[in-house]
């Protein structure tokens, strides 16, 4: 690959959220490979740490959304959610009605689970039961809204349908619809209702219980998952267990304009702090580096998108891994052996 000349190439301005215990490796290996690109990162730092939060407050939120919704687009790790959730925060201030999160079995790692699997959870980013934390009633009972609204419902089905219309594949939506009948009837009646402008993609409805049996048993049934905000939590974790890790998976957050266009996103590592391994080197970047990979297609890097992706696929098959996943590396020279695999991969485009 030729040098880089940062005067001459294609930047591109990027928030950067970051957080606690493996935070800051995971932020040395995204800055490792953003090296290696061939147009420029400018990475805008926000420090959302515990420590930092605690001395400030509620304004380092203020400059977090203010700085994300100027540049558009926000790369987060992971944070300690002690007095109150970051992601929580982040996702009603900026909006956030969609959650993507693709998990699929990954060659090179041994799982109970032998079957293959590929789906892409899509979940509503707000309402359900996250919007309350609840309240006593007397000494003995416990009672918490649950809240499903019509435009974040919909902008997660047309995301879903748009998304199987990509990967040429159907759309599933699930909750429990029987039971909750008015909160998870509206969020199904929604989806039904954007299915109608989608008639070339096959669709259909299950309960979410049912529907977790089926995945295990018959993934080959699913492509696109679409549900509620607390459905899609569980179902992503359990979904990221069978292929090996919750650490192994990585998400987007997306919000919305009225006509349906994207406005801001937000790509994270699902997994969490780590506080026991902090500092040792020894953390996997795997999700960290997907994150990274959804962002540059994201912003329309295709090429280095799917280098960095496949050149992590390739490190992991080849049993270059980190001791979380079976093998011997430490945190820095995973990202070194995946650094060298984009590079060459983008000296052949």
């Amino acid at each position: 690959m030729l040098a880089r000349d940062s005067r001459t190439m294609k930047t591109y301005k990027i928030v950067e959220l970051h957080g606690d215990g493996i935070s800051a490796e995971l932020s040395q290996s995204v800055h490792r490979i953003a090296e290696a690109l061939p147009f420029r990162l400018d990475f805008v730092p926000v420090d959302l740490s515990l420590e930092n939060r605690a001395k400030r407050g509620l304004v380092i939120y203020d400059e977090a959304e203010a700085l994300m919704r100027l540049h558009k687009v926000a790369l987060k790790y992971p944070t300690a959610t002690k007095v109150e959730s970051p992601n929580a925060i982040l996702r009603e201030r900026c909006e956030f009605s969609v959650i993507h999160r693709p998990v699929g079995s990954i060659p090179g790692i041994q799982t109970n689970f032998t079957r293959e699997l590929d789906i892409d959870v899509v979940r509503i980013g707000t309402g359900g039961t996250y919007e309350d934390a609840g309240r006593r009633i007397g000494l003995d009972t416990a009672v918490s809204l649950r809240v499903i609204e019509r435009t974040p419902a919909r902008h997660a089905a047309r995301f879903a349908f748009k998304l199987a219309m990509l990967r040429k594949g159907g759309v599933v939506s699930t909750s429990k619809y029987t039971i909750q009948a008015q909160t998870d009837g509206l969020f199904e009646e929604v989806v039904g209702v954007v299915a109608q402008d989608y008639p070339g993609i096959p669709y259909r409805r299950e309960l979410f219980d049912s529907l977790l049996a089926s995945v295990i048993m018959k993934p080959e049934r699913y492509q696109v998952i679409v549900c509620p905000n607390e459905y899609g939590d569980f179902l992503s974790d359990m979904a990221c267990g069978l292929i090996g890790s919750v650490g192994l998976g990585d998400s987007a957050n997306y919000a919305f304009s009225d006509d349906g266009a994207i406005t801001l996103a937000m790509f994270d590592p699902a997994g969490g702090t780590a506080p026991d391994i902090a500092g040792k080197d020894v953390c996997n970047p795997f999700a960290a580096l997907f994150a990274l990979a959804s962002l540059l297609r994201h912003i329309g890097e295709w090429d280095a998108s799917k280098a960095l992706k496949q050149a992590v696929l390739d490190c992991v098959a080849a049993g270059e891994r980190t001791a979380d996943i079976g093998g011997k590396l430490k945190c820095s020279q995973f990202t070194e052996l995946v650094t060298g695999r984009v590079q060459k991969s983008l000296a052949a485009v």
